[in-house]
């Protein structure tokens, strides 16, 4: 056999003895390699008269929040198709929902802030939460979803941002992260109002902070919204005369599918290399 050629499968693909300038410069989650055979390799066609071989040295971690009191209803559904198009990519993915979980939000002991303490940086309850923030510095990316109850998310979703967020926070001017990389977040908001009542109330004033806060300690963060959602099965059975069922039921038909598939693009970018 040639020594510029190797066999893979019932193939010969040619090794790449000169290898590209880009080659020095990959990510550190891939790696080229230009003598043994690579397991799982993928050869690229033919690009620029060159050919490039890489391989996936780390599977992207991605885990969702689910902040909703329902399981499986429009924000979890949501968070479920984010996961499902972060799997399209090869992650792997876990979702957690707070509901779940017994713990409190941020009881202000400052442990996380104290100079040599052993919990610097960390935040120092022990209870249901904790695992679940241990959990978040292995990630490669984080998406946190919730219902908005009068204008802002759930109480459980809040106490959880409270306990994740401020252990990272430094009181240092300007502001700086502890969090010990960036990584891509996103938020995931269902609301029972349309888009113009959203506005009309100012929701995105609030929940623009979130995503700020997002930024400043993860690195990256986005959000998608979806309004006017479903809120019951049959809404005969509850006094909600406010809402058209029939104009909900169309919705929920025609345009909930597209959310659905926004939060599949959401997750798809978030899992890429």
């Amino acid at each position: 056999m040639p020594e510029n050629q190797y066999v893979h499968g019932l193939v010969n693909f040619p090794i790449v003895t000169n290898m590209p300038a880009w080659s020095r410069d990959l990510p550190r989650r891939y790696e080229a390699r230009s003598v043994q055979p690579l397991p799982f390799c993928q050869l690229c066609d033919k690009i620029n008269d060159k050919y490039r071989i890489t391989r996936r040295e780390q599977v992207m971690k991605i885990i969702a929040v689910n902040g909703s009191p329902r399981k499986k209803w429009n924000t979890a559904t949501l968070l479920e198709k984010s996961l499902e198009g972060a799997r399209a990519q090869g992650a792997t993915t876990e979702l957690i929902h707070l509901y779940d979980l017994t713990y409190k939000g941020c009881i202000s002991c400052f442990a996380c802030k104290l100079k040599n303490g052993k919990s610097y940086g960390k935040c120092a309850v022990q209870d249901d939460l904790a695992p679940v923030l241990r959990k978040v510095e292995e990630v490669d990316a984080l998406i946190l979803g919730s219902p908005i109850y009068f204008t802002t998310v759930t109480g459980e979703m809040r106490s959880f941002m409270e306990r994740l967020f401020f252990p990272y926070h430094m009181y240092t001017d300007p502001p700086q992260s502890l969090f010990p990389r960036k990584i891509r977040t996103a938020m995931i908001y269902t609301m029972g109002v349309t888009e113009d009542l959203m506005k009309q109330f100012s929701y995105e004033k609030h929940l623009s902070r979130n995503e700020l806060f997002m930024r400043r300690i993860f690195g990256a963060s986005e959000s998608i919204y979806s309004f006017d959602t479903h809120q019951f099965e049959d809404y005969s059975k509850f006094v909600a005369d406010r809402f058209d069922p029939e104009q909900k039921a169309k919705r929920r038909k025609e345009i909930f599918p597209l959310d659905c598939q926004k939060a599949f693009d959401l997750g798809t970018r978030l899992a890429l290399p």
